[in-house]
Protein backbone atom coordinates (compact mmCIF):
# COMPACT_ATOMS: atom_id res chain seq x y z
CA UNK A 1 0.00 0.00 0.00
CA UNK A 2 1.36 3.38 -0.85
CA UNK A 3 1.94 5.81 1.63
CA UNK A 4 1.39 9.40 1.14
CA UNK A 5 4.08 11.78 3.02
CA UNK A 6 3.61 15.24 1.99
CA UNK A 7 1.61 17.61 -0.46
CA UNK A 8 4.06 16.48 -3.29
CA UNK A 9 2.42 12.53 -3.22
CA UNK A 10 -0.73 13.88 -3.02
CA UNK A 11 -0.97 16.06 -5.73
CA UNK A 12 0.78 13.42 -8.22
CA UNK A 13 -1.77 10.92 -6.86
CA UNK A 14 -4.70 12.88 -8.09
CA UNK A 15 -2.85 14.19 -11.29
CA UNK A 16 -2.11 9.92 -11.79
CA UNK A 17 -5.91 9.54 -10.68
CA UNK A 18 -7.23 12.37 -13.23
CA UNK A 19 -5.21 10.99 -15.76
CA UNK A 20 -6.66 7.33 -15.81
CA UNK A 21 -9.99 8.59 -15.21
CA UNK A 22 -9.84 10.70 -18.64
CA UNK A 23 -8.42 8.02 -20.36
CA UNK A 24 -10.95 5.63 -18.99
CA UNK A 25 -13.69 7.99 -19.98
CA UNK A 26 -11.78 8.79 -23.48
CA UNK A 27 -12.34 4.64 -23.82
CA UNK A 28 -16.04 4.39 -22.55
CA UNK A 29 -17.08 7.18 -24.20
CA UNK A 30 -16.05 6.34 -27.91
CA UNK A 31 -18.14 3.14 -27.25
CA UNK A 32 -20.78 4.53 -25.36
CA UNK A 33 -21.43 7.43 -28.02
CA UNK A 34 -21.22 5.05 -31.26
CA UNK A 35 -23.88 2.57 -29.21
CA UNK A 36 -26.06 5.71 -28.58
CA UNK A 37 -26.09 6.74 -32.13
CA UNK A 38 -26.35 3.47 -33.36
CA UNK A 39 -29.19 2.35 -31.02
CA UNK A 40 -31.25 5.88 -31.67
CA UNK A 41 -30.70 5.93 -35.63
CA UNK A 42 -31.99 2.29 -35.71
CA UNK A 43 -34.97 2.94 -33.11
CA UNK A 44 -33.90 0.31 -30.85
CA UNK A 45 -35.26 0.08 -26.83
CA UNK A 46 -33.78 1.75 -24.74
CA UNK A 47 -32.64 -1.51 -23.36
CA UNK A 48 -31.07 -2.37 -26.08
CA UNK A 49 -29.42 0.81 -27.16
CA UNK A 50 -27.96 0.97 -23.34
CA UNK A 51 -27.11 -2.77 -23.51
CA UNK A 52 -25.19 -1.77 -27.17
CA UNK A 53 -23.44 1.42 -25.70
CA UNK A 54 -22.19 -0.79 -22.67
CA UNK A 55 -21.07 -3.20 -24.85
CA UNK A 56 -18.76 -1.17 -26.93
CA UNK A 57 -17.84 1.01 -24.27
CA UNK A 58 -15.92 -1.87 -22.43
CA UNK A 59 -14.21 -2.78 -26.24
CA UNK A 60 -13.47 0.37 -26.82
CA UNK A 61 -12.26 0.86 -23.00
CA UNK A 62 -10.22 -2.34 -22.76
CA UNK A 63 -8.71 -1.45 -25.62
CA UNK A 64 -7.44 1.85 -25.08
CA UNK A 65 -5.57 0.44 -22.77
CA UNK A 66 -4.45 -2.85 -24.35
CA UNK A 67 -3.04 -0.83 -27.57
CA UNK A 68 -0.04 0.66 -25.73
CA UNK A 69 0.72 -2.49 -24.00
CA UNK A 70 0.92 -4.93 -27.05
CA UNK A 71 3.19 -1.86 -28.97
CA UNK A 72 5.37 -2.05 -26.20
CA UNK A 73 6.14 -5.86 -26.21
CA UNK A 74 3.93 -6.86 -23.68
CA UNK A 75 2.67 -10.43 -24.63
CA UNK A 76 -1.28 -10.16 -25.52
CA UNK A 77 -2.17 -12.63 -22.12
CA UNK A 78 -0.64 -10.58 -19.84
CA UNK A 79 -2.01 -7.36 -21.78
CA UNK A 80 -5.54 -8.14 -21.66
CA UNK A 81 -5.14 -9.19 -17.68
CA UNK A 82 -3.74 -5.92 -16.81
CA UNK A 83 -6.74 -4.21 -18.69
CA UNK A 84 -9.12 -6.23 -17.61
CA UNK A 85 -7.83 -5.39 -14.00
CA UNK A 86 -6.83 -1.75 -14.41
CA UNK A 87 -10.24 -0.89 -16.40
CA UNK A 88 -13.15 -2.88 -15.04
CA UNK A 89 -14.05 -1.41 -12.07
CA UNK A 90 -13.93 2.22 -13.30
CA UNK A 91 -15.63 1.40 -16.60
CA UNK A 92 -18.14 -0.47 -14.61
CA UNK A 93 -18.89 2.65 -12.84
CA UNK A 94 -19.07 5.47 -15.70
CA UNK A 95 -21.12 2.75 -17.26
CA UNK A 96 -23.78 2.71 -14.24
CA UNK A 97 -24.03 6.34 -13.83
CA UNK A 98 -23.69 7.50 -17.49
CA UNK A 99 -26.62 5.61 -18.14
CA UNK A 100 -28.53 6.35 -15.10
CA UNK A 101 -28.32 9.93 -15.47
CA UNK A 102 -29.68 9.56 -19.15
CA UNK A 103 -32.18 7.47 -17.73
CA UNK A 104 -33.28 10.68 -15.46
CA UNK A 105 -32.95 12.81 -17.84
CA UNK A 106 -36.57 13.49 -19.26
CA UNK A 107 -36.56 12.80 -23.18
CA UNK A 108 -32.80 12.30 -23.29
CA UNK A 109 -32.98 8.46 -24.43
CA UNK A 110 -35.69 9.59 -26.75
CA UNK A 111 -34.19 12.56 -28.41
CA UNK A 112 -33.16 12.48 -31.84
CA UNK A 113 -29.55 12.63 -32.87
CA UNK A 114 -29.97 15.91 -34.63
CA UNK A 115 -31.97 16.99 -30.96
CA UNK A 116 -29.42 18.86 -28.22
CA UNK A 117 -31.04 17.36 -25.83
CA UNK A 118 -29.12 13.65 -27.25
CA UNK A 119 -25.93 15.69 -27.17
CA UNK A 120 -26.19 17.83 -24.26
CA UNK A 121 -27.62 14.80 -22.17
CA UNK A 122 -24.70 12.43 -23.27
CA UNK A 123 -22.02 15.46 -22.60
CA UNK A 124 -23.58 15.74 -19.32
CA UNK A 125 -23.41 12.04 -18.30
CA UNK A 126 -20.27 11.52 -19.44
CA UNK A 127 -18.87 14.00 -17.06
CA UNK A 128 -21.14 12.85 -14.19
CA UNK A 129 -19.42 9.53 -15.07
CA UNK A 130 -16.45 11.12 -14.87
CA UNK A 131 -16.86 12.72 -11.64
CA UNK A 132 -18.22 9.50 -10.24
CA UNK A 133 -15.14 7.36 -11.18
CA UNK A 134 -12.17 9.79 -10.28
CA UNK A 135 -12.22 8.79 -6.73
CA UNK A 136 -12.47 4.99 -7.59
CA UNK A 137 -9.28 5.59 -9.68
CA UNK A 138 -7.95 7.22 -7.05
CA UNK A 139 -7.98 4.80 -4.55
CA UNK A 140 -6.65 1.64 -6.38
CA UNK A 141 -4.07 3.77 -7.80
CA UNK A 142 -2.96 4.73 -4.18
CA UNK A 143 -3.02 0.73 -3.14
CA UNK A 144 -0.55 0.23 -6.68
CA UNK A 145 -3.49 -0.84 -8.47
CA UNK A 146 -5.53 0.19 -11.09
CA UNK A 147 -3.65 2.39 -13.72
CA UNK A 148 -0.88 2.49 -10.89
CA UNK A 149 0.06 -0.94 -12.86
CA UNK A 150 -0.15 0.11 -15.79
CA UNK A 151 1.76 2.86 -16.22
CA UNK A 152 4.73 1.20 -14.54
CA UNK A 153 4.65 -1.91 -16.96
CA UNK A 154 4.36 0.16 -19.50
CA UNK A 155 6.92 3.04 -18.53
CA UNK A 156 9.24 -0.23 -18.07
CA UNK A 157 8.88 -1.27 -21.54
CA UNK A 158 8.86 1.63 -23.15
CA UNK A 159 12.20 2.50 -21.61
CA UNK A 160 13.71 -1.15 -22.74
CA UNK A 161 11.91 -1.08 -26.29
CA UNK A 162 14.17 -0.21 -29.06
CA UNK A 163 11.49 0.54 -31.11
CA UNK A 164 9.10 3.02 -29.74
Amino acid sequence: MAHIHDKSDISSLNQLAFSATIHCLSGCALGEVLGMIIGTAWGWSNGATIALSVGLAFISGYALTLMPLLRAGLAAAAAIRLALAADTLSITIMEIVDNAVMLVIPGAMDAGLTELLFWGSLLFSLLVAGVAAFPVNRWLIARGRGHAVVHQLHGAHAHHDPHP
